[in-house]
């Protein structure tokens, strides 16, 4: 990152980020990418390219979008989002096709649909290609373009075997995180065709993402592409480990066959604990989760985390969650 050569990539000279994007971009075989600081930035210019005030735009309704974005979508670019419920987060294209407004005077007019994958809240679930297949059908009878979240598309890679531009191609724009399991300390991308990037970049400015000698932040997106995608397979055995050994604990109530990536979701079944003490016990003796809500957790694994560190949360997990 100290070295790498940099220039003001508002006026797109920084060598660095103009490489990155490159790169991005051949990997989802699109002909463009813009980098922007962070997962949300990308999802919320995606949005914002695609759409009009009033409009809607049909998402999971446990969608990062929706439950950590701080209502962005309406906020920034004036939008209403149709939440529609999926299994972990898979939306089934039957779902999708009712949830499309009428061309009637009454109803806003359904303009974009999101997908997430992996899922984040539906525990790091991969969506099946051939139901985003069957979703892009009906998004292309109906006029609507489709955005990716993709902030942890390269674990679905890994997990399914299913190239990024295969994933890519159903959806006119596409984001993920060098961050997260990649490794990077920060920074997104969105993917598109050329035009749509020539339009992403002065709204990349307005909502406060245009960064000048950029290329130290690129340099570090550059090193995870090139050597932190096929190791993701590490962090997705280490969840299942981890799963594993959670099953084990009687406080635990998990499906361990719901673990397909890096995420792994638990409820502890002690009411007498509150989560608040069960996320602080852990803390103290090492080991960070976070409560996603009533008795529900989620646990991340990711390069930082080694075997040997996840034998050790294990210990700690069956100490703190067994009274």
């Amino acid at each position: 990152m100290a070295a790498a050569p940099v220039g003001d990539d508002v006026y797109g000279e920084d060598p660095t980020v103009n490489r990155l994007q490159e790169m991005a971009a051949a990997l989802l075989g699109k002909a463009a990418a813009l980098f922007v600081p962070t997962g949300i930035m990308a999802n919320q210019l995606s949005i914002k390219v695609q759409t009009q005030p009033g409009d809607e735009v049909i998402v999971d309704s446990r969608a990062h979008i929706v439950k950590y974005e701080h209502g962005a979508a309406a906020a920034l670019a004036g939008v209403q989002l149709h939440w529609v419920t999926g299994q972990r987060g898979i939306l089934d294209p039957a779902q999708v096709k009712a949830a499309i407004r009428p061309n009637d005077p009454y109803n806003p007019r359904t303009r974009l649909i999101c997908l997430e994958n992996t899922h984040n809240s539906g525990g790091g679930s991969v969506y099946p290609l051939e139901t985003i297949r069957r979703i892009r059908d009906i998004a292309v009878a109906h006029g609507i373009p489709m955005h990716l979240d993709g902030a942890r598309l390269f674990n679905a890679v890994v997990a399914s075997g299913v190239p990024a531009a295969d994933y890519a191609r159903h959806f006119e724009t596409v984001s993920f995180c060098l961050s997260k399991g990649l490794g990077a300390p920060v920074g997104s991308i969105i993917a598109s065709d050329a035009g749509t990037v020539v339009k992403l970049r002065p709204l990349r400015r307005m909502y406060g993402g245009g960064m000048r000698q950029a290329g130290i932040l690129a340099a570090a997106g550059l090193y995870a592409l090139e050597h932190n995608i096929a190791r993701l397979k590490e962090d997705h055995a280490h969840a299942k480990v981890l799963a594993g050994q959670l099953r084990k604990i009687p406080s635990v109530s998990i499906d361990v066959a719901g673990v397909e990536t890096n995420i792994v979701v638990f409820d502890v079944t002690d009411q007498t604990r509150q989560a608040a003490d069960i996320v602080a016990a852990l803390k103290q003796a090492g080991v960070l989760i976070n409560s996603v809500g009533g008795t529900t957790f989620r646990a991340v694994t990711h390069l930082d985390v080694s075997a040997k560190d996840i034998d050790e949360a294990c210990r700690i997990f069956a100490k703190v969650l067994t009274r």
